[in-house]
């Protein structure tokens, strides 16, 4: 695996949901494997569990991890070609990168959309810059569409809560203050889809998601209908993807709360964190038993782990 953007790139999924149960089984099992080896993380945008669950990942695998912060630390970098650099970025990401590349074996890039052109987002100039220019296998941290590690962890959680052969998923959008990226919820849909679920996605209108990710994807715009006999309700705040990037709601009917989860098949409730708390959901509903979001905090590290595995085994 030279890549990690996408669920394609982790390729059949019911072994890779095999080896990330080995992994969390045996999470100091194949440290041979990254002894001598070094990963780089390197962050354009805060984070605590991705940042955390990588670095843990990594050590578990007898990895050397170094983290930089670009714009916090590190020189900010040009990633526009052609311009002449004399603003406040005085590196230009062609030689940062490939320099970064000499100091490590893996990469991994968390850089999120800027909302300033939907284009440059959705083309994911940066990591793909990355891969372009390191010379070493990247992995998506975060990139502007997607979060892939996040899908990964989510879907070994659902794995292993299950009741059903064949649960009833539901991705619903909640309100939130600020414009957010749909990074996760495309990633999300772009997962279930391949998974063995019923999925259904439910959101005001207006917050549609693009057709790459929903194609073939059951959209329901009534929260409380979509909520009938679900298994696991994963909520999800995100902007405006036709008006990009822009907030049209903040309707708190559409925050989960005791009323909706009751609809639901004993659902279990889901989300990435960190979350805004009786805006996305109720105090009731993420303190609840069915709650799963530690859960799924702490597989960040068992899908951050299984893909790092797999990045080094084809290094040998």
């Amino acid at each position: 695996m030279k890549r990690f953007l996408k669920v394609d790139d982790i390729g059949d999924l019911k072994q890779a949901l095999k080896d990330a149960f080995e992994v969390k089984k045996n999470p100091y099992a194949f440290q041979e494997l990254g002894k001598n080896k070094t990963i780089i993380l390197v962050f354009f945008n805060s984070s605590l569990r991705t940042r955390l669950s990588t670095q843990k990942a990594a050590m578990n695998m007898g990895m050397n991890v170094m983290v930089l912060d670009i714009n916090n630390g590190a020189w900010k970098l040009e990633t526009e070609q052609g311009v002449i650099m004399d603003g406040d970025k005085p590196e230009h990401i062609k030689e940062a990168v490939p320099v970064i590349g000499q100091y490590c074996d893996l990469i991994g890039v968390r850089s999120f959309a800027t909302f300033e052109n939907k284009e440059d987002d959705y083309s994911e100039k940066i990591i793909n810059q990355f891969i372009q220019y390191s010379g070493v296998p990247v992995i998506s941290l975060e990139s502007a569409t997607r979060h892939p590690l996040q899908s990964f962890a989510d879907l070994v959680t659902i794995e292993e809560h299950k009741t059903v052969d064949r649960p009833k998923v539901v991705l619903t959008w909640a309100p939130h203050p600020r414009a957010l990226p749909q990074a996760v919820a495309n990633s999300f849909t772009e997962w279930m889809k391949e998974a063995d679920v019923e999925f259904v996605v439910t959101h005001p209108k207006g917050y549609e998601l693009s057709d790459e990710f929903t194609e073939g994807v059951t959209v329901e715009y009534d929260q409380r209908k979509a909520f009938e006999g679900a298994d696991f309700v994963y909520a999800k705040n995100w902007s405006s993807f036709s008006d990009y990037g822009k907030v049209l709601s903040e309707d708190k009917d559409w925050t989960v709360d005791e009323e909706k989860m009751a609809l639901t098949n004993n659902g279990k409730f889901m989300h990435c964190l960190p979350v805004r708390r009786n805006m996305i959901v109720t105090d009731g509903v993420i303190e609840s038993e069915n709650s799963l979001v530690i859960q799924e905090a702490a597989n960040r590290v068992v899908s951050a782990q299984t893909v790092i595995k797999r990045m080094l085994e084809s290094l040998k």
